[in-house]
């Protein structure tokens, strides 16, 4: 199978970024220095506490000291976060599970286990509770931004792209037709899974399955898959798409045809796969099943209409989601 692609691909200008609010540096910076504030109380003075709740001091007082640093040190990561919350999503994300299982645990603490009183359950309301609606919102924020930012990076290629006449259809109802022949009809969503255990190819899968109705209006979808038409189907059927045409590429020919390369170790394993690996894991239900095809090949997706490329997206690492619908529309 041999397909070139476009020499040159430009993107198209977007507008510019959601625009930060100002109030989320001025908390950011406010529950860093309150962070800093709280874990020097706790190095510097480790029995005011004990003594404020009417506790003893507990036998190793250097562990709640350990506990002092380390809030202190989320103060810093905070500081550093305000200057660009979208960017630094992360650090708000950790802060902000810190502040739900603080209050999680205190409930087990008093309430189950009967270990601490009620009155320790105040340090709660300006450790936690008070941050809980703030954190949430910039969070939400940073979502919106990194959405936006994907449609941003939908590339609209200037040259036309040489036939994918090589680019037979395995399995379907257009099965034996190259997708350069069925571009011809109208526009075709090319759309190149990972290997076929991933969580971000499952993701995917679900989709291209919410997000069908809108993207057959325009174009024709057609999956490429590293594995067997008859696993890539099974597959697919698992999600409602066992009558989508399929491309098996085993070789991997048109996915470097397209310039989908093997992912380095950020793309494939960074802090931004991992947690948006928990995220469309364990809370959208998209677990990770065996290893189908080649691990360390990254994904992508293209609109081709008339044998011409006319939108693409390539995966920055493994975790990116492309706005299908976006890029189907004109």
């Amino acid at each position: 199978m041999c397909v070139q692609t476009p020499s040159r691909i430009e993107p198209t200008p977007m507008p510019d970024a959601i625009p930060q609010p100002r109030w989320m540096p001025l908390c950011l910076r406010a529950a860093g220095l309150y962070n800093l504030a709280w874990g020097a109380w706790t190095v510097l003075f480790p029995k005011h506490f004990w003594s404020l709740v009417g506790m003893p001091a507990p036998e190793y007082l250097f562990l709640w000291q350990c506990i002092g640093m380390i809030v202190g040190v989320y103060g810093i990561g905070y500081w550093f976060a305000a200057g660009d919350v979208a960017r630094h999503w992360p650090i708000v994300l950790v802060g902000f599970l810190g502040k739900i299982f603080g209050p999680i645990g205190f409930v087990q603490a008093h309430f189950v286990d009967g270990a601490v009183p009620l009155r320790f359950g105040w340090t709660l309301i300006t450790n936690d509770l008070i941050w809980w609606l703030p954190f949430g919102a910039m969070l939400a924020f940073a979502y919106r931004t990194h959405e936006r930012e994907r449609s941003k990076r939908i590339e609209r290629p200037n040259d036309a792209a040489p036939p994918l006449d090589a680019a037979m259809i395995s399995d379907g109802p257009s099965r034996g037709i190259s997708v350069a022949a069925l571009s011809e009809r109208r526009p075709v969503l090319l759309v190149f899974l990972r290997h076929l255990g991933c969580t971000f190819c499952r993701e995917a899968a679900a989709d291209l399955r919410d997000r069908r109705g809108t993207i057959e209006v325009p174009a024709t979808i057609v999956v490429v898959t590293m594995c067997p038409p008859t696993e890539a189907r099974a597959f697919l059927a698992g999600y409602g798409l066992g009558d989508l045409d399929v491309v098996s590429d085993p070789d991997r020919s048109l996915y470097r045809a397209m310039e989908l390369r093997r992912g380095t170790p950020g793309q494939l394993f960074g802090p931004r796969v991992w947690l948006r690996g928990v995220v469309a894991g364990l809370f959208a239900g998209h677990l990770v099943g065996a290893l189908r095809g080649d691990g360390l090949q990254m994904p992508g997706a293209f609109v081709i209409s008339k044998g011409r490329v006319i939108a693409a997206f390539r995966h920055r690492d493994a975790a990116d989601r492309p706005d299908y619908c976006a890029m189907v529309m004109p």
